[in-house]
């Protein structure tokens, strides 16, 4: 299984986005994208819901709990 940072950077690169860009479109800056993808932070659950919402994923998806068939 992914960790989560390994998901959230995949999920931007399927979709094209750069780090700048993610964290411009959900109020973060490009250094909390880069520890979040590199398992060095969790985001706040506040954040885990903007990640979430921009993807147009569940919560449970962007942590693992569930998966896309």
């Amino acid at each position: 299984m992914k960790q989560y940072g390994e998901f959230l950077r995949s999920e931007r690169l399927i979709r094209k986005i750069s780090q700048e860009k993610l964290a411009k479109e959900i109020g973060v800056s490009q250094q909390a994208i880069s520890l979040y993808e590199n398992n060095i932070s969790e985001p706040p659950i506040g954040v885990c819901e903007r990640i979430a919402d921009f993807y147009g994923i569940s919560i449970d998806e962007l942590v693992g709990r569930c998966f896309r068939l």
